[in-house]
């Protein structure tokens, strides 16, 4: 009994130290992807027309406040749609 429990729990550490090391490869990279992307890679210029219904000058100046204080003003709003 006590040797195939020493077996189970050496396979068990095997295992959790295997599924460790593949997480680990994964966020390592997919921070190299997104940091390859974000260096090489320029952002796309999104434009959008708008279709007539659009929001006050105050309710647009709040929304672009906030984005900006919520992204420590690396965000951009590119259009507002009221739905």
């Amino acid at each position: 009994m006590s040797e195939s429990l020493g077996l189970a729990l050496e396979l068990m550490g095997v295992g959790m130290v295997t599924v460790f090391i593949i997480l680990l490869l994964v966020v390592w990279l997919g921070n190299a992807i997104v940091f390859f992307v974000n260096r090489f890679l320029p952002a796309a210029e999104v434009v959008r027309k708008s279709s007539g219904s659009s929001v006050s000058s105050s309710t647009a100046a709040a929304i672009v406040a906030a984005v900006k204080a919520v992204t420590n003003g690396q965000g951009d709003v590119v259009s507002i749609e009221k739905k």
